[in-house]
């Protein structure tokens, strides 16, 4: 027989005031409910001063063994979901970041994946705060890393503390008031073209892929050309376009070729390795009559010929997102006036190799 909400929350503190502590998960279990609708409860309770909640458990007040554990240092039994759309490329350090970020306070990490399927990101977060995740790391399917259509809904209903990972909500979006971690890819860019204009080019153009996070390089890849006065060749098609990379070896070739261009930006590195030989098969030689940069140096040193790169700091990422949101959960625990949200950009850095030519080889 399902309880009224007032009888639940008197089961609750009997049950609290008999054991003294309980996690929110037995607890919710023990009652026949699900998570989320005890975690309500809970909070509930402890707005009125007859709990309190602490790292996922549920104490009863003035319990000698909650004032004596720090708040702060420790999160230990906290459980984090993490949603991302995969766990290759860049994810696999975001990925790892965060599991030692909160495995270092004691916490359990747990994945949820959409395969790049936006629906599935609501799906994922209700079963991981079903199953007792306390807060959320997010990178959504977001096609071009911002929401549309009412993509950030869910997450703005969402029961638990979300920190955005990778994306962002433009200002006006309700979502911009959530926090969030990010690459500054457009600094990545602009930190591109400044090399190389450094090694004399004046000619240059951009291949990029279409997805999350295309919008943020092209931007700062053509801030930075406008800045040093170069010339843009444009009309580049998007790596990949038709299913093949022809599209883009034929506007490479006819570029150098036909136009001057001398050097090119390309995301992602995986794309540039797979160019470099068709090219080469053109009679454009990497880098005596193109140089190339790669974003995202996955694998960019494993190249034929080694590429530079920008390369991202995904480790970092994912490292600040889970102290961040293990932060916001503490604030939660102990009753404090929440610091403000917080939008963090990290910089990522170029990779000299030998891709420009110019480069001093590096590993």
């Amino acid at each position: 027989m399902r309880l009224h909400v007032d009888q639940r929350h008197e089961r609750v503190l009997e049950l609290v005031r008999e054991r003294g502590s309980l996690r929110v998960a037995d607890l919710a279990a023990e009652l026949g409910v699900s998570a989320v609708t005890l975690r309500r409860d809970v909070e509930a309770l402890a707005a009125q001063g007859r709990v309190q909640r602490l790292h996922g458990a549920v104490v009863w007040p003035g319990d000698a063994a909650v004032e004596a554990q720090p708040r702060q240092e420790s999160a230990e039994g906290t459980v984090i979901g993490m949603i991302v759309p995969t766990t290759n490329y860049i994810f696999a350090d975001i990925v790892r970041g965060a599991r030692e970020a909160v495995g270092a306070q004691g916490g359990r990490l747990v994945l949820g994946m959409t395969g790049y399927v936006d629906s599935e990101d609501a799906v994922q977060a209700e079963h991981l705060i079903a199953g007792g995740a306390e807060g959320l790391l997010v990178a959504p399917s977001w096609f071009g890393g911002v929401p549309m259509g009412g993509q950030e809904k869910w997450l703005l209903d969402c029961a638990v503390p979300t920190v955005l990972v990778e994306r962002s909500a433009p200002a006006g979006n309700p979502a911009a008031g959530l926090d969030r971690v990010r690459t500054d890819r457009a600094h990545g860019a602009a930190v591109a073209v400044g090399h190389f204009a450094s090694l004399g080019h004046r000619r240059i153009t951009a291949v990029l892929q279409e997805g999350p996070h295309a919008a943020q390089i092209s931007a700062g890849y053509l801030a930075a050309v406008q800045s040093l006065g170069l010339d843009v060749d444009s009309g580049a098609p998007s790596v990949r376009e038709h299913g093949d990379y022809e599209a883009s070896i034929d506007y490479l070739v006819e570029a150098v070729e036909k136009r001057g261009v001398t050097a090119a930006l390309v995301h992602s590195d995986e794309d540039a390795i797979v160019l470099v030989p068709k090219l080469q098969a053109r009679g454009i030689r990497v880098p005596e009559d193109l140089a190339l940069i790669a974003y995202d140096d996955e694998v960019a040193g494993l190249s034929d010929v080694p590429l530079t790169a920008i390369a991202p700091p995904k480790r970092s990422v994912g490292e600040l997102a889970a102290k961040l949101l293990l932060q916001r959960l503490a604030e939660r625990a102990s009753g404090q006036r929440p610091a403000p949200r917080q939008h963090l950009e990290l910089l990522p850095e170029l990779r000299i190799r030998s891709s420009c030519g110019g480069d001093a080889l590096a590993s």
